[in-house]
Parts: structure tokens; sequence; C-alpha cells
């Protein structure tokens, strides 16, 4: 291990456990370390590696699916979701999110059972690891919580001194008013235990009732990470995803992981310092491997997970992007898109954003705080209800309940099902969408029910009870490819059109994640922006109207050094832009319509 990343880890680990306990935990690292490079000699070095800078260009897109989201009689859902996309997507899309494949008990998979099994519902390792051939993969490390039937959790229950501290016991009458709830739900929950023993720091008796910390629900028990023993586990089955082929780790609601009584329990330096260390493991033995930071917060409080851009995440989740886009098309205006869209920034040229419009989770609002005023979050609140979707809520300290998140189909959201607008119209609106998506700076994130045009599935939350099963709604794949090969269909009439951006997309240097990003000004009807390649050798103009009006543009090309032989070119549709006046573009963009302009010749 190179001596610079060694004391990085040291420093951390004397951050979280005193530099007295530190050094023997150094140690105990470097033996697992030695052991993994033992294990994989195949993997890269730093040396074998791409710079950090190019580990993700703009042929980066990454489709974001459950493992059995694609299902066919007598054959693992795994690889029916290999054979679908090497069909369909391969080649386009680069990388793939499996969300939770592993056993699980409740949360659709993210209240895991055992982090080193793959769920034989599902299909096997091998399974999985076809999946990677081609494509890259991002896996779930859902590490702030384990399900109550993981053997963890039970060997707790039974009183087992090897996990008495894995979890985390409050006493009755703590005050925990400060703590930061992501859900209207307890935050602690009652367990029996098997009597005996000592209490322990941090609190409650060995034996009988004891209170254990759950900050999603009563099915996903908190790990303690105070006890040394609990992230040891934990960073072996870090390194146990890479040799199975993740590329990229997907840190689950990591701005819960560290606890400390009397504090919000959100954001402790604690926190960032446990992702300081796996990104230091990580630099050290398998320097190809992405951390990606899921925290669906204000946007000040999501971007501080890049650490200085050097340290911490390479990639965190745009969550603010959602909710601003929908504001964008329900009002008519992108004024607030363009506004915070233009002052985004990454610390380093070797880290970037994770853009995405939709996922197996609802649209959180949350993260536009500070951007949209309450009235305009509750218009997109009635709006989702009026589209036929559903919202949850927090909890407050004070005890009351905010909106956290809506439910619904992102295609849904844009339009409203019951409105007796054409599918084309509807389909164009979403397309818009989503190209906004694609053409801001980082890599694009595309959940599999946007790529293929699907609708809310109510009939899900009436099965489960749960308003999140409306955007979970499985694929049988003779349906599936029977509506692809339909080209009347809404989802042929959304997948080969996505397909087609992301392919544009990848074409085009200017579209790389690092590249710089300028937004204009101007008509709020359109969002308008500008993206140059790192080299400073292709610009792209993108405009997207997000109204249902046509609506007039105008540039001065010189003033953003946009070059041109009299004409621009929209990469999208290879149609010509003429430009008049010398370096006066003027266009008319009607209704929905995207617009990727580049200088010809």
């Amino acid at each position: 291990m190179p001596e610079s990343i060694e004391q990085r880890i040291l420093d951390h680990l004397t951050f979280l456990y005193s530099a007295e306990r530190a050094p023997a935990l150094l140690e105990r690292l470097r033996a697992i370390l030695i052991q993994f490079r033992q294990r994989n000699p195949h993997l890269p070095t730093a040396g074998e590696c791409p710079p950090p800078q190019e580990r993700l260009t703009e042929r980066d897109a990454i489709l974001i699916t459950y493992g059995d989201q694609v299902q066919e009689p007598d054959e693992p859902p795994l690889q029916t979701l290999a054979e679908v996309l090497d069909k369909y997507v391969k080649g386009v899309v680069t990388g793939v999110h499996v969300l939770p494949f592993f056993p699980y008990s409740s949360d659709d998979g993210f209240s895991i059972i055992d982090y080193t099994a793959v769920n034989p519902d599902f299909g096997t390792w091998a399974d999985v690891e076809r999946l990677g051939r081609h494509f890259r993969l991002m896996f779930d490390a859902v590490i702030n919580h384990v399900s109550t039937q993981s053997r963890w959790f039970q060997e707790f229950l039974k009183g087992n001194p090897e996990f008495a501290d894995y979890f985390i016991v409050v006493e009755e009458g703590t005050d925990l008013s400060q703590v930061v709830r992501p859900r209207a739900l307890p935050l602690l929950t009652r367990v029996q235990t098997a009597s005996g023993g000592q209490p322990p720091p941090c609190g409650g008796d060995r034996g009988g009732l004891r209170l254990v910390w759950t900050t999603f629900s009563t099915d996903q028990i908190d790990l303690n990470y105070a006890h040394p023993d609990t992230l040891f586990k934990i960073i072996e089955i870090l390194l146990l995803y890479v040799e199975k082929g993740a590329e990229i780790i997907r840190l689950d609601a990591i701005a819960y992981l560290w606890k400390k009584i009397g504090t919000t329990c959100i954001h402790l330096e604690e926190a960032h310092r446990v992702v300081k260390l796996f990104r230091a493991i990580f630099d050290a033995v398998a320097p190809h491997v992405i951390i990606i930071t899921e925290t669906n917060v204000p946007h000040e409080e999501n971007v501080s997970y890049f650490g200085d851009g050097a340290d911490e995440a390479q990639m965190v989740y745009q969550f603010s992007l959602p909710p601003l886009v929908l504001q964008a098309f329900h009002s008519g205006s992108a004024q607030y898109l363009s506004e915070w869209a233009d002052t985004l920034e990454t610390p380093s040229d070797t880290g970037t954003f994770f853009n995405f419009l939709a996922s197996h989770d609802g649209v959180g609002v949350r993260p536009v705080e500070g951007i949209l005023s309450r009235s305009e979050v509750q218009g997109l609140v009635e709006r989702t209800l009026a589209h036929g979707g559903y919202v949850s809520y927090k909890a407050e300290a004070d005890g009351s309940q905010t909106v956290y998140e809506l439910n619904i189909s992102y295609f849904d959201a844009l339009s409203d099902p019951n409105s007796g607008e054409s599918l084309d119209l509807q389909a164009r609106r979403f397309l818009a969408s989503q190209a906004i998506m694609l053409s801001l700076a980082g890599v694009p994130g595309i959940y599999i029910h946007s790529l293929f045009g699907s609708r809310s599935y109510p009939a899900g939350v009436e099965q489960t009870g749960r308003y999140r099963s409306i955007n979970r709604e499985k694929f049988r794949r003779d349906e599936l490819e029977r509506e692809l090969a339909d080209s009347s269909s809404l989802r042929h009439e959304v997948f080969y059109p996505y397909l087609h951006l992301i392919r544009t997309r990848a074409t085009h240097p200017a579209f790389h994640p690092n590249g710089a990003q300028e937004v204009l000004f101007g008509n709020e009807a359109l969002f308008a922006l500008v993206r140059t390649s790192p080299d400073g050798e292709e610009k792209v103009f993108c405009i997207h109207n997000v109204s249902d009006a046509a609506q007039p543009f105008r540039a001065d090309l010189k003033a953003l050094s946009i070059r041109h032989a009299g004409a621009l070119r929209d990469v999208i549709s290879g149609t010509s832009c003429p430009v008049d006046d010398g370096d006066d573009l003027t266009l008319t963009v009607i209704p929905y319509q995207v617009l990727w302009l580049k200088a010809e010749g």
C-alpha cells in the first residue's frame, strides 16, 4: 500500500476510533487488503487504470434496474435481464445499476438478509458476472441497516457476545428530538433479546426488551459503526463486491451512517470519514472502483460528499434535478431550473454528478428546499395527485409532517394519463425532459421504466400497500418485446428515440462529464446551455422548450465563442439551422422541441 494512502487511512481510523486504537486497526486492515490483492491479481493497479478524469466519459450512461425486472417462465430473471439488455441496449448503455439483488425481507431489496449471497429467486453470482461482460456494474451497498432476519441481528437477539455491539441500543427516555427523520415512522423499535450480561456502552440493558435504532423501518436495523468490528465486516463485503465485478459502489443512505446522541445524526463528520476511508481503501487496492453517494437532501448538503474533490465520492446523485425539471414543464418556465444549473460546479475534474430524473424511489422534494417556495412544491403535490400519483411524508422534530417525495412514474408526472392528449405529444414532452438530463454535465442515470416509457402502476400500490410500488412494475419479456415491435405503442415511441439521444450524446466530447457548461438566460420557456469538451475543441449548443407553445430564440454566437460557417447542424435530427446576419442565430422552437446544435463541417 502506498505510504501516502496508508497515512490517509490511519488518519481516518484515528479520527473514528482514537489514536490509541488506530495502529492496531491499521494492521488488521492491512492484512485484509494484502489478502484481497493476492486473491485478485487480475485487477488493475493505479498505473493500469485510465487517469481519474477519464474513468467516466461522454460514452457512459447507466441503466437503473431491479435484478428481476424482466421475467420469463422457467428462467432466472438475472439471465433474462442480461439477454434483453444485450439484445436492445448493448453498445449504447454502458453501465447497469442492479438494485439490491441479495436475499431480503422487505422494501423490495433494501432490507438485506445476507450481503454475500444472490437472491436465489433472481439467479446466481455467475448470472451477475455474466451481466458484467458487456456492462459496467454498479452494486448497492445498503450498509446503514440490515434486515431483522439477518444472521447478525438474530445472533444479537440470542445474546451472542460477538454481535452485542453491532447495533445501537438506546435507553428509554433518551432525548432524540434533534435527530433528522427521513420517514414518518418511529426512530426506535422495541425488540426481545435473551437475558443476561452487562449494559453496553451505548445504553440499554443486555437482557429482555431493548430499544434499537431503526431509521427507515422496523425491519431495517441500523448498524453501529462506533464498533470497529462492524466497519471491518462492511469493508470485507465491499471488497467482495469488487471481486464480483462491481466498478461502481453506491453507498445507500450514507448520510445517516453514524449516530451520536445529542446531534442531528445526519452528515456527521464521522459519516464523511467512513466514506473517505472507503475511498482510500479503493485507491490502494482497486483504483478502478468509483464511489457514488446517495443522499436525498438539499443541494449544498448533497455536494459535500465530494469532499475536497479527491478524497471522498467521485459521483454524487443530483437530487435537485428531478423536481426542478418537473416544475419547469408544469409551469412552462425553466427559470428555476436555469438559475440552479447555473450554480453547479464540482471541486475538481475527477468528480462529477450522477444526473437522473427517475429511480426506483419517488421524486424527492427536500432537495429543492431553498430553491422552490412552499407554494411551488405544493403545486407539484397537487399535479401528482391529479395525475394519479401519491405523496409520502416525513416526520419533523416538532411532530409535524412535511412532504418527502412524490410517488408516480415520471412519464405520468409530466402528462396526465386522463387528459386525452395524443401519445405523440406526451412522448415528445417526456423525451424533452430526458434530453435536459442528458445534456447536463455529469453521467446520466436512466431508470429502466423511463427508457421503456412506462406509465404508473397503481395496481402495485393496491397489492403491496406501499406508494413506491407505483413505479416498480415488473416486465414480462414477451409483452415487452411485443410492445417494442409495435410502432404505435408508447414503449416504441419512447424507447427508440431515447436510445437515439443516448447514442448522439456518446459521439460528442462536448458532453464529457467534466466538460464546461454555460447556462443561457433569455426566454424563460427555454432551457439553454452551451457544453464544451474538456480540450475546448467542440461546443454543442443545447436548447429545450419546456412549454406547449412555440418560442422565439436568439443568440449571438460570437459572444458564445461558437464558430460556424453560416449554419449550425442539429446533431439529433441532422437538419441544418442557418445563421443570419453574421453571428446572429434566430430560431422558432416548437413545443417540447430539443435542439443540440453544432457548427457544420
